[in-house]
């Protein structure tokens, strides 16, 4: 509260008490997280953050202790139970592993189509469709799968097992069967067995591509359905493992950036948290991509610990501000990235050049 140096990042004398700091959504306009968020998604790639076509889909229940009547109630993940909620909805680039797109005012009715205005919110901002979706069996419909063959998007999902179709499942011959070997994966369930077959869905015009798999560790089959008819069933099997990445990631949000913690029943309010819960994530990200040596699939508090939480001495002048750290054990990290080489202007402070100095 009374850091003289995150005051003076903020062009302000003293930092504002708690309590009013608590209150900064009520006073904005809901129209403007909107755009926060379109503005944050341009501003990225000029900050250094590419832009992949693969992308990670999911929902995540933000839970709510109170006793609003109007807060539906969604699974939450980690308590293995439906409880009182805010559905949040979003998307991460594989590529970066960052953050690229929010929605935290989602209602039951509208969860199955969020997925499409993702694809819309894409191509307005980059002129083209998404390349590749990734996403679990309750994400979407069967008809929206379909709506994204007919956009030419990529998509990869799992598909429920019914007590049906896994009495289809085991009527099938074991010669049908083959044996196949994942690709880059360090685990002991290296050589699965496949079956690799097309199959109809309801509301999915023409055959899906259908893989059931087994050995994989679990009791019952995997079964992946997707529209991409000529990969092969490893590298389909290895991207969709590579999309635990996401759940990962908003593990880290949780455990470090309180992501759970933003509990209100007016959605939009837990709306604007969240973005800016995803930009600092994101700055986080760009900071260890551009220290590298591993740092670039650590957790926040690992980056935090080593890099962020450090005292320093600040000198200002009439044309630079000197942040002066004390000598830290990573600090030739950042100077090997070349932290002690740029000045960046801070336009809210007269235009002042920003100089960083590692002693």
């Amino acid at each position: 509260m009374f850091d003289e140096g995150l005051a003076l990042f903020a062009g302000l004398n003293v930092i504002p008490k708690r309590s009013f700091l608590t209150e900064y959504s009520c006073r904005i306009d809901p129209g403007s997280y909107p755009k926060l968020m379109r503005l944050w998604f341009d501003a990225m790639k000029p900050l250094g953050l590419g832009r992949g076509d693969s992308f990670d889909l999911d929902f995540h229940t933000i839970p709510f202790h109170g006793e609003d009547a109007l807060v539906e109630k969604h699974y939450v993940s980690k308590r293995s139970r439906r409880q009182k909620g805010l559905l949040a909805f979003l998307a991460q680039d594989a590529s970066n592993r960052v953050f690229c797109y929010a929605n935290a005012q989602l209602r039951k009715k509208d969860q199955n189509d969020e997925i499409l205005r993702f694809v819309d919110f894409w191509k307005k901002r980059t002129g083209r469709n998404p390349a590749e979706l990734i996403f679990d069996s309750k994400l979407t419909t069967y008809g929206n799968l379909n709506k994204l063959k007919d956009l030419g998007i990529d998509f990869i999902t799992l598909r429920r097992r019914s007590t049906k179709l896994l009495r289809e499942i085991a009527l099938v011959p074991k010669s049908a069967w083959r044996r196949i070997e994942l690709e880059g994966i360090a685990r002991a369930y290296r050589t699965p067995r496949i079956l690799d077959r097309k199959t109809n869905l309801a509301g999915y015009q023409g055959p899906i591509r259908q893989l059931t798999i087994t050995d994989l560790g679990h009791e019952e089959p995997t079964l992946l359905l997707t529209n991409q008819l000529q990969r092969s069933p490893a590298k389909l099997i290895g991207r969709y493992a590579q999309r635990m990445v996401i759940e990962n990631n908003i593990a880290d949000g949780i455990d470090f950036f309180h992501m759970d913690a933003l509990s209100s029943a007016v959605a939009m309010k837990v709306d604007c948290d969240l973005q800016l819960t995803l930009m600092a994530s994101s700055l986080y990200r760009l900071l260890a991509d551009k220290i590298g040596n591993g740092y670039q699939t650590a957790k926040s508090r690992h980056i935090f610990r080593d890099f962020i939480d450090a005292t320093a001495t600040v000198t200002v002048d009439a044309h630079h501000i000197q942040v002066r750290f004390q000598k830290r054990a990573h600090n030739p990290y950042l100077i090997a990235a070349g932290f002690t080489e740029k000045e960046t202007v801070i336009p809210w402070l007269g235009e002042k050049r920003l100089r960083l100095v590692f002693g």
